[in-house]
């Protein structure tokens, strides 16, 4: 060991900058903040969005078309999916349970029942919203097809 390799415990210095502690410091003056202009001030924190004065990118683009925030968005299953559920597990009555449970929907999903395909066996299904198509090949087995 001597002079040339010695160093500071681990942890026992701190690595950051101590601005606006006079000129002998090499950080004084203005501190790093510049001459003049709002980011030299204290206090100042830039708007999201801000480009400097130039027009920002969400006022230059053009906008189209309507969002309704309000929109109730259903993720559709068609009945030859609830069969195909219905044979594997041996189902006589599907529910939201039952549909996350096959991984066919997550639990914030609501659920809309379509009539795309045939149904062979007597099913009650429990969903947020069926078709007509779908709740007519439902009764033609005589299950029954519950809105929640």
């Amino acid at each position: 060991m001597n002079l040339s390799n010695l160093k500071p415990a681990q942890g026992s210095t701190k690595t950051n900058k101590r601005v606006g502690r006079g000129q002998g410091s090499g950080r004084g003056g203005t501190s790093t903040r510049g001459p003049k202009g709002a980011q030299s001030r204290t206090g100042y924190s830039r708007k999201a969005g801000f480009e400097g004065g130039q027009m920002p990118i969400q006022r230059r683009l053009p906008k189209f078309g309507f969002k309704n925030h309000e929109r109730v968005e259903y993720k559709a299953i068609n009945i030859s999916a609830l069969e195909e559920l219905a044979k594997k597990n041996n189902l006589s009555e599907i529910t939201i349970d039952s549909l996350i449970g096959a991984g066919l929907i997550s639990s914030t999903d609501r659920v809309k029942i379509l009539g795309n395909g045939t149904l062979t066996v007597k099913l009650n299904v429990t969903a947020h919203k069926f078709s007509k198509s779908a709740v007519a090949a439902i009764e033609a087995q005589q299950g029954q097809a519950i809105t929640l």
